[in-house]
């Protein structure tokens, strides 16, 4: 395979192919449970709007019409996430391919997405709009370049499509279009190409797929911004030049902790050689050179500017992104021989990749061995099939306490329509679907009383009293007497 690899480069995109099926068919084998960002797209996979929260629609609505073809279910979320994954591989390689000469080169920075750790390690636990901005980012790399290299107005409408796409992913998708025209500014052969008149159609694609929920958003302008500026604002500090520290330093953290694996993995394959790959350059080397920086730099400037003190690693990882292309375009220049050099990428990335996906997937087999559970140790499914049972069918609507529980239940109760007492944003459900499905959990009374949101939704909605149930049931791969407690109500009229 490893021979294979190094004389046919091509068969890395079929190993990479088999990785991301290895991810669904592992994700979906070990529990029908769902993680954070799952019961979320789960929940809002009921809905098709303009908006959603804090993150823009691109992937609910990937998500929502999966849902509508397929259910909503582990399988189709898994599925959406991974193909966008290797969507952005494959995107990634072919982008490498217009400004690399040697195919092995191409081939380990495509490699190189996958030694990124929100890559290996966060998406196959719990990623998903920025799952949908780096695919974005990859498109936009290669018409980007293409476009540079060989423009025709097919590659600008194609770039413009992309910068769309990624705008509706992610809102700090924007730094990278912005970065990659000043990177090529001062570039004065390539000048041209910014400055063609075919430029603007591509500029107005973009803005004919952003415009739909750039409306929305002005109307809700608080309701988009305000989570993620809370969560970057997480610490506490006293005076702008302490903030600014705290902000400095988390992002200097974060760009530690998201660039180190791929660079030790340069390093180990490329060992003896780093000294001539520092001091080579090429223009493209520089101009993804400062793309790189130049997002680096904006959002070093975000973070003072809105006193923000906290930086998380999947934030980043769209510009970080570009490390790969970046080391193996200064590769080039250096002019170093590749003897056997793919071959020892591979391993190295294989050695991650997997290890990574093996301890992911073990976690919720492995943890209650330590009385440890996750939330796909929940038994939802159990619940879902014993409350069925006990009534005699389905409910066709569903109201529950938390987005978590929301969320699984749309997985287990297909036909049901799942709703909570104050959702977010006033998402439309028909409250007067019956039978109807009341749902709590209480972490600190296994048999507790009817919390008062749902209570209240209750007696707006003018349902009959009832005494509530309670189904205490084993973890999935729980070991010893452990229970997890679920209380319902069921309200047939």
């Amino acid at each position: 395979m490893l021979d294979a690899v190094d004389r046919r480069p091509g068969a890395v995109v079929l190993a990479v192919a088999g990785y991301f099926l290895l991810c669904i068919t592992l994700r979906i084998s070990v529990s029908s449970s769902l993680e954070i960002d799952e019961a979320e797209q789960a929940f809002l996979s009921q809905f098709l709007e303009l908006g959603y929260g804090p993150q823009p629609p691109f992937y609910n609505w990937l998500q929502y019409g999966l849902a509508e073809l397929f259910g909503a279910s582990v399988a189709t979320m898994t599925i959406l996430k991974n193909g966008l994954l290797l969507l952005c591989c494959l995107f990634y390689g072919l982008a490498a391919r217009q400004v690399l000469a040697d195919r092995r080169l191409a081939a380990i920075a495509m490699l190189g997405v996958l030694a990124l750790p929100p890559v290996f390690l966060l998406a196959q636990r719990d990623l998903s709009h920025t799952v949908a901005a780096l695919f974005a980012v990859s498109l936009f790399l290669y018409g980007f370049l293409r476009t540079m290299k060989r423009p025709s107005l097919f590659w600008y409408l194609l770039t413009g499509l992309a910068v769309g796409i990624g705008l509706m992913a992610k809102y700090n998708f924007a730094l990278v279009p912005v970065a990659a025209i000043v990177a090529v500014l001062p570039e004065r052969e390539m000048r041209p190409r910014i400055l063609d008149w075919r430029i603007l159609p591509a500029i107005a694609v973009a803005a004919l797929i952003v415009l739909p929920h750039a409306y929305w958003m002005l109307q809700n302008l608080g309701f988009a911004s305000g989570g993620t500026l809370n969560e970057m604002r997480e610490r506490e500090a006293e005076g702008r030049l302490l903030q600014a520290f705290y902000g400095a330093y988390s992002l200097a953290s974060a760009i530690i902790g998201g660039s180190l694996v791929p660079l030790l993995v340069f390093g180990l394959a490329f060992r003896g050689k780093l000294r001539a790959i520092w001091k080579a350059e090429s223009q493209w080397s520089r101009i993804v050179g400062r793309m790189l920086a130049l997002c680096l730099i904006a959002v070093l400037l975000v973070v003072l500017g809105v006193a923000a003190t906290h930086v998380r690693e999947k934030w980043l990882v769209l510009f970080l992104v570009l490390i790969p292309l970046y080391l193996c375009l200064k590769i080039e220049a250096a002019n170093i021989d590749l003897s056997d050099s793919l071959r020892r990428f591979f391993l190295l990335v294989c050695v991650i990749a997997l290890g990574a996906l093996v301890l992911v997937s073990a976690r919720a087999v492995v943890r209650p061995w330590f009385g440890d559970y996750s939330r796909l140790n929940i038994p939802y499914s159990a619940f879902a099939q014993a409350v069925a049972q006990a009534k005699g069918g389905q409910p066709a609507l569903i109201l529950a306490n938390d987005k978590q529980i929301a969320g699984n239940l749309r997985t287990q109760f297909g036909g049901a329509q799942v709703t909570m007492p104050r959702p977010s944003n006033a998402l439309p459900v028909d409250m007067s679907r019956r039978p109807l499905l009341v749902v709590w959990h209480d972490d600190v009374r296994p048999e507790a009383p009817v919390p008062e949101l749902l209570r209240n939704t209750l007696s707006a909605l003018g349902a009959p009293a009832a005494a509530p149930s309670h189904l205490d049931l084993p973890y999935l791969y729980g070991t010893g007497p452990d229970r997890y407690s679920f209380s319902y109500i069921w309200i047939a009229e």
